[in-house]
C-alpha cells in the first residue's frame, strides 16, 4: 500500500490522530490552498509569524521554508508528536502549547509581524481581537468561518456590522478574500469557511474607545445615548453627552451604534473623552 503523501493525511496515519469534536478540529488536507495563503500574506525572509492553531503542521512547515520565524500555538497536547515531526527540520521555529486567549502574545521573542493562521472556529474572532493589538503584528489573513469574515469585513448599518467590526477596522483596512472549499479540510465540516485578510493602518484603539464600543452595541434596537445609560457606569448625564457629541460629528442625536463608521467611532470618542 502506498503511503499518502500529503503531510496531513500522512501525519494521521503514522501518530493515530483523530480530530477532536470537542475542541473543533478541522485539518487542512489539501495544500494546494497554501500557495493561496502564502500569496494573500505576501511572506517575505524579513517575516516572523504567529501562527494560531498548529493542528498536523501543514501550514507551519510551509510557513517555516518562507520566513524568519515561525511561533506555532497549539492548544491540544494530542499534536504534540505531529507538530514537533512537522518543526523538527526547521531551527526558526517555536511551538507553544497553550491557549492563544490567555497566552502572553506581548512575550514572544522575536515579536511577529504578521499573523496567518487556519484559526480554530471558536476563538477566531477573539483572536484577531487580541493580536490587533499587538503592535509588531502589520498583517493578518486567516481562515475563519464564513460569517465571523463577514463580521469583520461588514459595513456600518448593515446586519453583520457590530463590535467586531468597528474594533477591527479602526486599526485595519479588512477584506474577504475568498472563498475556501469546504473539501479542503477533514472532517469536512458544515459551515463554510473563507480568508480573511487585515492589513494595519492604524495603531489598535484605547481601551476607552473598545469600552464604548462595546457598551454602544450592547442594545442593538436602542438609540446609542440610551445603550450607554444603561451600560455598567452609565448615566443620564452620560446619555445627555452622548446626543451631544453625536450631534456635534453630524449624525442624529438618537443615532443608534450599527449607524456610526468607524470613523464616525473615533469622532465621537475624541468629542465625549
Amino acid at each position: 500500500m502506498t503511503e499518502p503523501t500529503q503531510p496531513s493525511i500522512r501525519r494521521m496515519r503514522e501518530f493515530g490522530i483523530r480530530p477532536n469534536r470537542d475542541l473543533g478540529q478541522n485539518f487542512l488536507v489539501d495544500s494546494n490552498i497554501l500557495e493561496i495563503i502564502g500569496r494573500l500574506a505576501d511572506l517575505t525572509p524579513e517575516d516572523v509569524v504567529l501562527e494560531v492553531g498548529g493542528g498536523l503542521g501543514v501550514l507551519s512547515e510551509y510557513l517555516a521554508e518562507r520566513v524568519a520565524h515561525v511561533h506555532v500555538v497549539e492548544l491540544d497536547r494530542g499534536l504534540e508528536l505531529p507538530l514537533r515531526d512537522a518543526l523538527e527540520p526547521f531551527a526558526n521555529t517555536t511551538l507553544h502549547f497553550a491557549d492563544a486567549v490567555k497566552l502572553d502574545l506581548d512575550a514572544l521573542d522575536p515579536a511577529p509581524t504578521k499573523v496567518v493562521a487556519n484559526l480554530p472556529y471558536g476563538v477566531a474572532a477573539t483572536v484577531i481581537i487580541r493580536t490587533i493589538e499587538l503592535e509588531s503584528v502589520v498583517a493578518w489573513v486567516a481562515m475563519v468561518q464564513k460569517e465571523v469574515g463577514e463580521r469583520f469585513a461588514a459595513s456600518a448599518s448593515t446586519s453583520a456590522y457590530g463590535v467586531p467590526s468597528v474594533l477591527a477596522q479602526l486599526a485595519c483596512d479588512v477584506r474577504v478574500e475568498r472563498k475556501v472549499p469546504r473539501g479542503v479540510f477533514f472532517p469536512v465540516p458544515n459551515v463554510d469557511s473563507v480568508l480573511v485578510g487585515l492589513k494595519r493602518h492604524s495603531p489598535a484603539p484605547p481601551k476607552e474607545l473598545v469600552k464604548l464600543v462595546q457598551h454602544g452595541f450592547k442594545h442593538r434596537r436602542k438609540a446609542m445615548a440610551k445603550s450607554l445609560e444603561l451600560s455598567p457606569g452609565g448615566s443620564k448625564d452620560l446619555r445627555d453627552r452622548t446626543r451631544e457629541a453625536l450631534v456635534a460629528i453630524g449624525k442624529p442625536a438618537d443615532a443608534r451604534a450599527e449607524s456610526l463608521s468607524p470613523a464616525d467611532w473615533r469622532a465621537f470618542y475624541e468629542q465625549i473623552s
